[in-house]
Formats: C-alpha cells, sequence, structure tokens
C-alpha cells in the first residue's frame, strides 16, 4: 500500500494507538510530538514490528513557526499525504470560570484549536492538489454537552466540532473528507494531564467505569478510513457503556458485566 497518514501527538493515548493500527494495515506513517525520546521510541516500534516507512516530526503544534518548518520539511520527503489526523490536544485543570487559571485556558485553546488550524493550514495544499485525502479531527463529547469546572475545555470542543462542519463545506469541491470523531471517558493520559500529574485524583475519573480503550478509537479511524471513496462518516460519537454523554454516567461496570 502506497498511502501515508499523518497523526498528531502520537507519542501516546489515541495517536499513538492509531500509529500502530495504520501501520499494521501498511500505512506508512507520519507522527508528529513534543518528546522527542518517545517519538524515537514509537518510530524504532513500528518499523521493527511492521516493517513501515516512518517519519518522526518534534515540534509544539501551538507554534506557528515549528508547524510551518516541520510541515516543510515532511513536502521535501513525501509528496502526498493521503490522511491527516488531527490528534494533539488536552485539557488542563478542572475549574469554574471565576476560578480558571489563565495558562490553562491558553494552553487549551492555543493546542485544540490553534494547534488544530496550524497543521490543518499546512498540510492542506498537499490535498488540494491531489484531488482527495481525509482529515479525522478528534473531538470529544465535551463538544456537545457542557459540564461543571470545564468550561474552557469544552468550548475549545464546541469548536472543534465548528471547525470540522466548516470544513466539510469549504473542501467539499477538492473532495477531501473531513470527519469528527468524538469520544468519551478513555483511558489514556487524559486525566493525567488534566490534573497535572496527580495519579490517585486520575485514577478516581475511571473507579466503577470500563473506560474506551486507545484501541477502540484507533479502530474506529481505520473503520472511517477504509470506507469506499463516496462514502464520509461527518461525525460519530462514541462512548463506553455506562456513559450517555459527557455529563451522565454511571459507576456500575461490574454489576453489569455480571449481568
Amino acid at each position: 500500500m502506497d498511502k501515508t497518514i499523518l497523526i498528531t501527538g502520537a507519542t501516546s493515548g489515541f495517536g499513538k494507538a492509531i500509529a500502530v493500527r495504520f501501520a499494521k494495515e501498511g500505512y506508512h506513517i507520519c507522527i508528529t510530538g513534543r518528546r522527542q525520546d518517545r517519538l524515537n521510541e514509537l518510530k524504532q516500534e513500528l518499523e521493527g514490528n511492521y516493517n513501515t516507512k516512518v517519519i518522526a516530526l518534534q515540534f509544539d503544534v501551538r507554534v506557528k513557526k515549528q508547524v510551518v518548518e516541520a510541515i516543510n520539511d515532511l513536502k521535501k520527503q513525501i509528496d502526498k499525504i493521503d490522511i491527516l489526523v488531527n490528534n494533539a490536544g488536552l485539557a488542563a485543570g478542572f475549574s469554574s470560570i471565576d476560578e480558571g487559571d489563565t495558562d490553562d485556558w491558553d494552553t487549551m485553546i492555543d493546542t485544540n484549536l490553534k494547534g488544530l488550524l496550524y497543521v490543518t493550514r499546512e498540510v492542506l495544499p498537499m490535498m488540494k492538489k491531489q484531488f482527495a485525502g481525509h482529515i479525522i479531527n478528534i473531538g470529544s463529547t465535551a463538544g456537545n454537552i457542557v459540564y461543571k469546572n470545564g468550561g474552557v475545555y469544552c468550548a475549545t470542543k464546541f469548536g472543534v466540532d465548528a471547525l470540522s462542519q466548516s470544513m466539510r463545506i469549504d473542501l467539499l469541491q477538492y473532495g477531501i473528507k473531513v470527519t469528527a470523531i468524538n469520544p468519551g471517558m478513555a483511558d489514556t493520559e487524559f486525566s493525567l494531564v488534566r490534573f497535572k500529574g496527580d495519579s490517585e485524583r486520575a485514577k478516581s475519573v475511571y473507579q466503577g467505569i470500563k473506560p474506551l480503550q486507545a484501541n477502540d478509537i484507533a479502530d474506529i479511524a481505520w473503520y472511517c478510513a477504509s470506507l469506499p471513496p463516496h462514502v464520509c462518516i461527518n461525525d460519530i460519537t462514541v462512548t463506553c457503556l455506562t456513559q450517555a454523554n459527557s455529563f451522565y454516567s454511571i459507576k456500575d461496570a461490574d454489576k453489569l458485566e455480571n449481568k
């Protein structure tokens, strides 16, 4: 297979799982992230296990200059990108608007929205030239319903939804698909990052719940990408069995499993 996927935030969680899933399917893989050691480790794993070409790009999606330079360098190495997965994103802090840390706000807005825009802006010329391509934006159930103390994070994910809708309109004429995947509670580093390394508090989020796994989202991304050329899944929202949306969930996973 001569197809290439570019995944932002690929050093952990959904991004890493998506990289592994597509490598298994024979894709060439471009991975990005801020942590060079993790990029090197994943590159070695993918090349060793799946005999595929892997390009690792170390940069911060929040910094426009770094994004432009990295994608320009990538264009010198490859001539097309078939799929872009805008996965880089995070929640920082958990507080009300009146007590929120403005540095946390900047981090979330710069990563979840501006980072997505910067990368997409640089990749799109390649897809437009091809008159083909697929952009997969990783959103959240938090982009559908706001929850207490998550206002700014939710606002960024509402923004991802709006951007996905507008991209779909703008890119129709170029034959470029746009899919938004909106996961609910998932067992990744998400809560550990939100609570700034407090592992006990992060674990408590999933007590009594069997959350989604990163591989679940990777499988969904693969399904969306493997459909016929004329089929585009616009949006897909996925939760674990004990979660209805970003606000309502129950902590009875064991009881349900034993029925």
